[in-house]
């Protein structure tokens, strides 16, 4: 499938609880039809948000559905589960984003779990004057999105400015902040005078406060943040651990068929 990726391994250092962003979108089925078909995962949480289109998924614990424009899924790996999620033929714009965040050691090997979000659960906040926000995970201007129960504490905002508005947003004091711009254009940070474009992350640590200006054109635009976890990491392709000997073990289970423990939740 042809992706953009906004960050992955080589940015985990300052994007800590995250893992990885990947951006998808295409007018043209061949670039998405792929789809992700059959894959493990252990040790992290993927965030799936469409933006419009549908994704059908399946798993080896028998869950299945359809992720759809405005839906969200966000699913608890834990110790282990086997998933597909294939894109299916959309007329226009297919766009959808899949955030990993990475679990504590504490919590590698919980059992599976998932949260499906429709489009229509999530509420929208006026944050200021021509600013507003789909709040998916977090608490913004008294408004709590769907998403709860996190076991890393993050917040997931899907943010619509209006052309020459300001947004001011902080989180907890600690708190790493990503912004990523995926329509329109803005001043992501107050001392460039260039407006960002299209496909362009900001990264903000310590809990800040941000202070970000649509452009002409207006902005859409991710926020997300969370606490860091400052825990090792041992990285091999879906699946994230904290030791090469959790690694190698897990992929040693995927070679024996001992993979999967237990059944998952919804």
């Amino acid at each position: 499938m042809h992706l953009f990726r906004a960050f992955g391994p080589r940015e985990i250092k300052v994007v800590d609880p995250f893992l990885l962003l990947d951006d998808f979108h295409s007018d043209d089925p061949r670039d998405y039809l792929a789809g992700f078909p059959w894959h493990p995962h252990r040790g992290i949480e993927t965030v799936t948000y469409m933006i419009r289109g549908v994704v059908e998924h399946g798993d080896s614990i028998g869950n299945k559905g359809s992720i759809r424009s405005g839906d969200v899924q966000w699913m608890t790996a834990g110790n282990g589960i086997l998933h597909q999620e294939m894109p299916q033929r959309y007329d226009g714009m297919f766009q959808g984003f899949q955030l990993w965040v990475n679990l504590p050691a504490s919590k590698k090997m919980m059992d599976p779990r998932y949260r499906d979000v429709k489009g229509a659960q999530i509420p929208v906040a006026k944050i200021s004057e021509g600013v507003e926000a789909k709040i998916i995970a977090g608490d913004v201007a008294g408004v709590k999105g769907p998403v709860r129960d996190l076991v890393v504490k993050a917040e997931y905002l899907d943010v619509l400015m209006e052309p020459g508005k300001v947004l001011e947003h902080a989180t907890a004091d600690g708190s790493t902040q990503l912004a990523y711009l995926y329509e329109g254009d803005a001043l992501l940070d107050p001392e460039d005078e260039n407006p960002a474009s299209q496909g362009t992350l900001a990264v903000f640590g310590d809990g800040r406060s941000i202070r970000i200006r649509s452009g002409a054109s207006g902005a859409r635009l991710l926020l997300v943040s969370g606490k860091p976890l400052r825990e090792p990491i041992a990285w091999g392709g879906p699946i994230v651990m904290n030791t090469e000997e959790e690694l190698e073990q897990a992929f040693e289970e995927l070679r024996q068929g001992t993979f999967i423990r237990k059944g998952g939740s919804r």
